[in-house]
């Protein structure tokens, strides 16, 4: 194999090994703080200085600035941030992506192997969930530093070469060339952290005069202010089909980077005089990896700094670059909240399901009073009303269960996690039953207002006293399973007590007027019909109560109204 074929699989091969290290590192991160995430974007305020913290330290954690813009984005589409809260998150995050960098800037080469044992080991023999992920992380850790080292050792031979330093030379010398070269760098790569760790181990090869750095320091900010452009694709590609706002968080990253890129393009020497000031002294090859990690903090602070108090004219740049038109309506049955793209961030993704399930319940506590009505008005429109609220929350429900799926199969879930899917799916289950159950009610009365039928007045007041016990039945359902209240959950067991009385002595009653003539023989099936969904329904809303102690949060739903 001749040397450039070398070289490029040898730096290639040597990214996919950074590039799987970055990626299982974020992963097993994400497991180990678990619900610790939330937390962190609970520091979230309407003060945009705790928001650029919040953004700071979820990056920290996620070691990846394009996660946490992808997870911002989801949220603003759902609704549970607005527009300024959005930003001051995805500047804090534009610090927190160079914590990598300055990881990076570590000379740890002797300890590579020993780091990737270790964590080999500890993944290898702990038991706990938690545990094994630590490991995993350090493991992931130490396969990042072999990709950097793979990549060094390969581009010691470029370093040397007459015809790759003039070129070097040339990217040096136009500033604007070098910006357009680290923008197209992780445009392609899709990772900032990629080719500044790149940036950074080439630079600390040797020139032709084994002392100085091939590029050198000035030669390196303009490639480093083009990798800070080239991470946007990923925000503005997360936007894609989003709202107007998610569309708008994106435009902010873009604004953020491309205005500091323009401000310091034109300050690169004394930039570059006052990073070699606050940097470790001593030769430029040793230092160099170390002063373009703090670059690179330096460049996101600054411009961090002076875009917090401005939140509000980025907004106005971003509403005007985006304005304001007409959206298109979603269907009532559509996903609201979920994005396909958080199914990697499974706590983040968790937060937008509760608000997702919160309006199917709504639909299905719709479904179940508009069924007490048709029964006991018998109304063609009431009965319209019931078929649609059944139908929009199956298919909701069909929606959401298949997110829940894509969730598990994502691999991304601890086992906590993976146990509140379990039980969002049981719940989603009875939900789906309970609309169904509304429907077959909707068939029985539209089956006896078409054949004429009339029921006597004591089968109207036994329905009527058994579907009010099951409405109320299910929001009290509900409200154990939002608020964990024991009290909710006993009323459900009471009441499903006392609609097993009712529904026997109901059908005991009804033989009886068939027997005097009270009543149609006719009317036996569909009464017992509506019976016996009644009884399931009220089933249903036990295993709703029932389930509702496990560790996800629901979230609060509108109580039963008042009759």
């Amino acid at each position: 194999m001749n040397s450039t074929l070398q070289i490029a699989f040898g730096l290639l091969g040597g990214l996919a090994i950074f590039l799987f290290g970055m990626t299982m590192m974020s992963e097993c991160l994400q497991k180990a703080a678990g619900e610790r995430m939330k937390k962190i974007l609970a520091l979230l305020t309407k003060n945009p200085v705790m928001g650029v913290l919040a953004g700071a330290l979820t990056t920290a954690v996620l070691q990846s600035s394009s996660a946490t813009t992808v997870m911002t984005i989801g949220f603003v589409s759902a609704g549970f941030m607005n527009l300024p809260q959005a930003i001051s998150i995805i500047l804090g995050a534009n610090i927190g992506t160079t914590m990598t960098a300055q990881l990076l800037a570590f000379n740890i080469s002797d300890y590579i192997f020993v780091i990737i044992f270790f964590g080999f080991l500890i993944s290898f023999v702990a038991k706990k969930e938690k545990i094994k992920n630590i490991g995993q992380t350090i493991f992931a850790f130490g396969l990042l530093f072999e990709g950097i080292e793979i990549m060094g050792s390969v581009m010691s031979p470029l370093a040397t070469s007459p015809i790759f330093t003039e070129m070097i030379g040339k990217v040096s010398g136009i500033p604007i060339l070098g910006v357009a070269v680290g923008t197209l760098m992780t445009l392609v790569v899709q990772s900032s952290s990629a080719t500044i760790a790149v940036l950074q181990n080439f630079a600390s090869q040797a020139g032709p005069d084994g002392v100085s750095s091939v590029i050198g320091l000035e030669g390196a900010i303009p490639i480093l202010l083009g990798d800070n452009i080239g991470t946007t694709i990923t925000a503005v590609l997360a936007s894609i089909g989003q709202s107007k706002d998610a569309k708008r968080t994106a435009v902010a990253h873009c604004t953020f980077n491309v205005t500091g890129t323009f401000l310091f393009i034109w300050f690169i020497g004394p930039f570059a005089d006052f990073i070699q000031m606050i940097s470790p002294k001593g030769p430029e090859i040793e230092v160099i990896s170390r002063q373009i990690a703090n670059a690179h903090t330096s460049f996101n602070v600054v411009m961090t700094i002076i875009w917090t108090p401005l939140i509000w004219l980025l907004v106005e740049i971003v509403t005007r670059i985006i304005p304001d038109g007409e959206q298109p309506k979603a269907a009532v049955s559509d996903l609201h909240y979920l994005d396909t793209k958080l199914l990697g961030q499974p706590a983040a993704a968790l937060q937008l399901v509760a608000k997702e399930v919160a309006r199917c319940t709504s639909m299905v506590g719709d479904a179940v009073r508009t069924m007490s009505k048709a029964v006991k008005e018998e109304d063609k429109d009431v009965l319209k009303e019931v078929y649609e609220n059944a139908d929009n929350s199956h298919k909701l429900n069909e929606k959401i269960t298949e997110y829940l799926t894509n969730l598990f199969s994502a691999g991304g879930l601890t086992e906590e996690q993976a146990a509140q899917t379990a039980e969002i799916m049981y719940v989603m289950s009875d939900l789906d039953r309970i609309s169904l159950l509304c429907r077959d009610v909707a068939d029985s009365v539209k089956e006896k207002t078409e054949k004429k039928y009339k029921y006597s007045k004591e089968a109207v007041k036994g329905l009527k006293s058994s579907l009010g016990i099951v409405e109320d039945m299910y929001f009290d359902a509900i409200k154990a399973m939002t608020s964990k209240d024991p009290e909710s959950a006993d009323l459900v067991h009471k009441a499903k007590d006392e609609i097993t009385v009712l529904d026997s002595d109901l059908r005991k009653a009804h033989i009886e007027r068939v027997r005097k003539g009270k009543c149609d023989s006719n009317l036996a099936v569909p009464f017992n019909k509506i019976l016996h969904s009644i009884d399931r329904i009220g089933n249903s809303c036990v295993n709703i109560a029932d389930g509702a102690w496990g560790g996800f949060e629901f979230m609060a739903l509108p109580e039963k109204k008042k009759k």
